[in-house]
């Protein structure tokens, strides 16, 4: 069946569901909800246009928060979210999420590859100092890596990430408002100067100091910059493709949309702090440990957002 027909056929269906949420003794909500998940199904199995797909999308996530959201209170509309929502909204989000990979992956992956044959572009983003200063970060023979200064203690380094992660995170968001514009230059540049430390240490000889500091935690840390930046970038599209709506009206749509994906990075920046603070700093830990571990968290939270939840849509 094509959009068109599958669309005209079933908008008064959609309408009607949505009228029924927020309302009690409304029909057979039950029953209207499988439909509704059926259709999704459908959508999604036929290919039908990304607009469609997250229409249905959120009437599904209100359905589900109709008939089991306040049956158990907020531990289960958090565990719901955190197992359902955020996984769906973020492969919902595809296009901006893609953007925001390639605009950080890219200067990421190209300076860090470039920096380890000629150091003078390392030398093009980051000051001199700065450069010393992270050769200084990784020597072998700390006990702790990562760190200014040696006398720094894990709780008080916990609260520097956190601070420093988030504040990254609400920039790559918020900088969406301007058209996209902020979100751009936010990914690249964080981008930009991570791929320079990466490739300037990697070069210095000290790359296994410095890839088993950060190959763990940055399997949180690095995801939630890309969805901070993912959302921010939902923001500017709407903005300057807002089709026939307001402009207003669709920046109001595209933040109650891309919010489960701030959500999600502020809880990520939370989990990678934590680990950078107390286990990735650590060199007491073996790096053939840390690699492991950091391997399967990157493969826990690649699979956490191309598979988590995708039983209850069907």
């Amino acid at each position: 069946m094509k959009q068109e027909l599958f669309e005209r056929t079933h908008t008064a269906e959609w309408d009607a569901f949505a009228a029924m949420c927020g309302k009690t003794g409304q029909g057979d909500l039950p029953r209207a909800y499988r439909r509704i998940c059926h259709h999704l199904a459908l959508a999604r199995q036929r290919c039908y246009t990304a607009g469609l797909v997250r229409r249905l999308d959120n009437l599904v996530m209100r359905g589900h928060q109709e008939l089991y959201g306040n049956a158990s209170g907020l531990t289960r509309g958090w565990g719901d979210f955190v197992l359902r929502g955020l996984p769906r909204r973020v492969r919902a989000l595809r296009g901006p999420v893609l953007a925001a990979v390639l605009l950080f992956g890219l200067p990421f992956g190209a300076l860090t590859l470039a920096s380890r044959r000629n150091t003078e572009l390392a030398a093009m983003v980051e000051s001199p100092q700065e450069l010393a200063h992270m050769e200084s970060m990784y020597q072998s023979g700390k006990e702790k890596f990562g760190r200014k200064d040696a006398a720094d203690a894990d709780v008080q380094m916990f609260g520097f990430y956190i601070w420093n992660n988030v504040r990254i995170g609400f920039q790559a968001f918020a900088g969406g408002i301007v058209f996209g514009l902020g979100s751009i230059f936010f990914l690249f540049f964080n981008g930009l100067h991570g791929g320079a430390a990466a490739g300037w240490v990697t070069h210095a000889g000290l790359g296994r100091n410095f890839w088993s500091f950060v190959v763990t935690h940055s399997a949180l840390e690095i995801p939630s910059l890309i969805l901070s930046g993912a959302a921010g970038l939902h923001l500017g599209w709407a903005l300057l493709a807002p089709g026939r709506r307001r402009r207003g009206q669709a920046l109001r749509e595209a933040v109650k949309e891309a919010l489960p994906l701030v959500y999600g990075a502020a809880a990520m920046d939370v989990g990678a702090a934590c680990l950078e603070a107390f286990w990735s700093s650590s060199a007491l830990t073996p790096q053939a440990v840390k690699f492991g571990a950091g391997g399967a968290l990157w493969a826990a939270v690649l699979a956490y957002f191309l598979f988590a939840g995708r039983r209850h849509a069907r």
